[in-house]
């Protein structure tokens, strides 16, 4: 990678990890009038940025307005690169198909969001089913949409059994082969999801999106 590309794609990872969605756009059209493709745009810039501030919002070194503030940095960003991408027949090969949602009772969505947002810039197609959603919306929406993976968010213990009853609603349809069902949540644990029969937990949402990777791939 040449070193004027680098600076112009640094400079785009900055302005998101900031949180500052002007200046996120202006450096996203600098990369463009560069001569840099849109995709890559994504992968060093904006990916890479929000993965940064992902992991330093887990070390509480970044604080929650911190996190929307780069979320909406990313926004904006995609709302330059996406018709570019769309219009030029650009679009990388899907890694595979998620539906995510927050557990029926819970109303959090932001580590849901980052997440999502995390799997749809690693190519994922994604259909965000929103917060307090049922076993059986999971269900359905998966069916649609002939998902690959099912992503259960769940921020309080009070809802972690919501969880547990999308597992057994799958296994009661005799459907539980079809996805590979992930969970997460401040008060989730690997125990937790072993006990309920998922196929993966991660405590951040990178490591939900390697995971994601890891698991679409053995399908």
């Amino acid at each position: 990678m040449s070193t004027d590309k680098k600076t112009l794609l640094n400079e785009l990872q900055q302005a998101v990890i900031e949180g500052d969605g002007e200046r996120a756009k202006v450096a996203t059209q600098k990369c463009l009038d560069a001569g840099i493709a849109p995709l890559e745009a994504v992968e060093f810039g904006l990916r890479d940025g929000l993965k940064i501030v992902g992991d330093r919002f887990e070390k509480l070194e970044l604080f929650l307005p911190d996190l929307m503030l780069a979320a909406e940095a990313g926004n904006q960003v995609m709302s330059v690169l996406e018709p570019i991408i769309t219009a030029g027949g650009g679009e990388s090969k899907s890694a595979g198909t998620v539906v995510i949602g927050t557990a029926k009772g819970d109303i959090h969505t932001i580590g849901k969001n980052i997440l999502a947002m995390l799997l749809k810039l690693s190519g994922f197609q994604v259909y965000d089913l929103g917060a307090d959603v049922p076993a059986t919306t999971f269900l359905e929406e998966a069916r649609k949409h002939k998902a690959d993976v099912i992503a259960i968010s769940a921020l309080m213990t009070s809802t972690m059994p919501g969880q547990r009853e999308v597992v057994r609603l799958l296994n009661d349809v005799h459907e539980r082969e079809s996805y590979e069902v992930l969970v997460g949540g401040a008060p989730v644990t690997q125990n937790w999801a072993t006990e309920i029969g998922a196929d993966g937990y991660s405590e951040t949402a990178s490591g939900g999106v390697a995971l994601a990777l890891k698991l679409v791939a053995k399908k």
